[in-house]
């Protein structure tokens, strides 16, 4: 499974969540790293940097302890807790970083930032995110959901699922999402798009019946909203990445950033271009960020 895992810590409920996640995926034998990433104050004197560290080894202490886990402590400074979680993820040569959810609203996330999608963006390993309040109640990772459209992201979020089913003895199921292509909303052209969306799903079918061991569905609709409401039937949702950058993720969206907000069981982000055995360490619309 994971042999490096890095859970993003900072003293609230939510970071406690992602200390919960990271302890139900760290794998046997594997590194567990409680990480802080504190304001940069290098430029305002020794010491003061100094106490900064000091404060943030403290609760790291205090996390660790309280979640009674075997775990390393980092304290890094950085300018945002991204770029802080991302150089310790480097440093380490981590194959996972765990954080909580965001506690922002809307506005909050607008003005303050957003840690977590900080966290995900040009993340240099695969990013897990713990629903709020998970640390209360951890499931055990029984069933595992994913993203399958049949594309090489789907195929290494899949290739995970089962290292991560082989370990904790979980079922897989993969869900694919069809609908009516985009580009037809646009088209003056005389086309049956039920017969074609039909054609898709049978199409979907076929390709999940091929998958040994794995229990296939397939949905009609808008792929965030049907994994977001899938999320409720299972332990843990893979997802891979097509790292799309700022300007594409403007005009299409973000699967990964709509799904941390909106799941219901712990999300795993694949970063781009992973290959399977380091993840484990098509017509239908895209169900991947």
């Amino acid at each position: 499974m994971f042999r490096e895992v890095i859970a993003g810590v900072d003293g609230k409920p939510n970071s406690r969540d992602a200390v919960a996640l990271a302890g139900q995926l760290v794998g046997d034998g594997a590194r567990l790293t409680l990480a802080h990433v504190y304001d940069d104050r290098s430029l305002v004197g020794a010491d003061v940097a100094d106490l900064e560290r000091h404060d943030s080894l403290e609760l790291l202490a205090r996390e660790r302890e309280e979640a009674s886990v075997d775990a390393d402590l980092v304290a890094v400074p950085a300018r945002s807790v991204g770029a802080g979680l991302h150089e310790i993820a480097e440093r380490r040569e981590a194959d996972l970083l765990v954080v909580g959810s965001c506690s922002r609203g809307a506005l909050g996330r607008l003005l303050l930032g957003d840690d977590r999608r900080a966290s995900l963006d040009g993340a240099p390993c695969a990013v897990a995110i713990a629903p709020s309040g998970y640390a209360r109640a951890p499931r055990p990772i029984a069933r595992i959901g994913v993203a399958y459209d049949g594309t090489p992201e789907s195929e290494h979020a899949l290739a995970l699922a089962r290292s991560v089913a082989e370990q904790r003895n979980s079922s897989i199921s993969a869900l694919t999402v069809v609908s009516v292509p985009t580009y037809s909303y646009g088209t003056m052209a005389a086309v049956d798009w039920g017969a074609v969306v039909e054609g898709m799903a049978q199409a979907a079918r076929e390709r999940l019946a091929g998958l040994e061991g794995v229990s296939g569905h397939v949905v009609r609709g808008v792929a965030v909203e049907e994994l977001a409401a899938w999320s409720s039937s299972v332990d843990l949702l893979i997802v891979g990445s097509r790292g799309y950058g700022p300007v594409r993720r403007v005009v299409f969206g973000s699967t990964s950033e709509y799904l941390a907000r909106s799941t219901e069981c712990p999300l795993l982000v694949l970063r781009r271009g992973l290959p399977a055995v380091q993840a484990a360490g098509a017509a239908p619309a895209s169900a991947l960020a």
